[in-house]
């Protein structure tokens, strides 16, 4: 009985404490190579992406109340241009609950990059007592013309993980490249978790089939660390989006009283060799 009752322990505390290490906010949209002007969806959903997981209602504090979010963008050619206003909030649905998340309608104008970027408030994770926010970006392509893909968004990113590889021109079998910044200087051994979108996204759902079998649920998220320089390398076994996570790059943090975990956050996408 008191062996039922220690594994039993166990497996409440693995609960309890694995899935924070495995959130991340997203900025998904179907294709990152685009080869002319044309109109896409984007989703911001705070999640657990290669289980297709428990997803967060972005904003969320301590008492339950969500607030809106602080920044959403695109730089291209180096200009930003501000699209807080455009988001719409929509109810993401997992496999496992449904949450808040934000979607947009728009159409990319232009050929070169587009890094769009997000900054939430911070979401209070109750298992850890702690607040979590994560600053996201992804660069999406029109005509393959490279302009801003390695350029630093600053402003309004206090952390950022700026690509040394496009990151919308890797096949599978190749590395990306990045640096972990804060306010634009490199952040040194920065630990980097490693995800997987294992679920495709249809609508405002995950849907049930994997793309890659999980051999045990302790290989993810991936763990690797950046060097002295802020530099980290990773190469791909599998096509799809990959995203970064560079935990608490935004330096020592308090907000509500409690700890702030301020994290970079970049998303890539492989493609396959045919």
């Amino acid at each position: 009985m008191k062996k039922l009752v220690m594994l039993l322990s166990l497996v409440a505390a693995f609960a309890l404490s694995a899935p924070a290490y495995a959130h991340f906010q997203t900025i998904y949209t179907p294709q990152s190579a685009l080869s002319k002007t044309q109109k896409i969806n984007i989703k911001l959903i705070f999640t657990h992406p290669w289980e297709a997981g428990h997803t967060m209602d972005i904003g969320k504090d301590q008492s339950g109340k969500i607030h809106p979010p602080i920044a959403f963008g695109v730089m291209h050619k180096g200009k930003k241009k501000d699209l807080l206003e455009t988001l719409k909030a929509i109810t993401f649905t997992s496999l496992s609950n449904k949450g808040r998340a934000y979607d947009v309608n728009m159409k990319l104008k232009g050929m070169g990059d587009h890094v769009f970027y997000f900054v939430p408030a911070p979401y209070y994770e109750g298992a850890e007592d702690i607040y979590i926010q994560q600053c996201t970006k992804a660069i999406y392509n029109i005509a393959g013309a490279p302009t801003d893909w390695d350029a630093l968004v600053g402003d309004p990113l206090p952390t950022e993980i700026v690509p040394l590889d496009k990151p919308y021109s890797i096949w599978k079998g190749m590395s990306f490249r990045g640096v972990v910044t804060c306010g634009g200087k490199p952040v040194p051994d920065a630990e980097i978790e490693v995800t997987y979108m294992n679920h495709n996204i249809e609508g405002n759902n995950f849907v049930t089939k994997e793309n890659m079998e999980i051999p045990q649920p302790d290989l993810v998220p991936i763990g690797i660390k950046a060097d002295s320089n802020g530099e980290f390398s990773f190469t791909f076994p599998k096509a799809g989006w990959w995203g970064f996570c560079a935990l608490g790059a935004g330096g020592d943090l308090k907000y509500n009283g409690k700890e702030l975990s301020q994290d970079a956050v970049i998303w890539v996408q492989v493609v396959d060799i045919k």
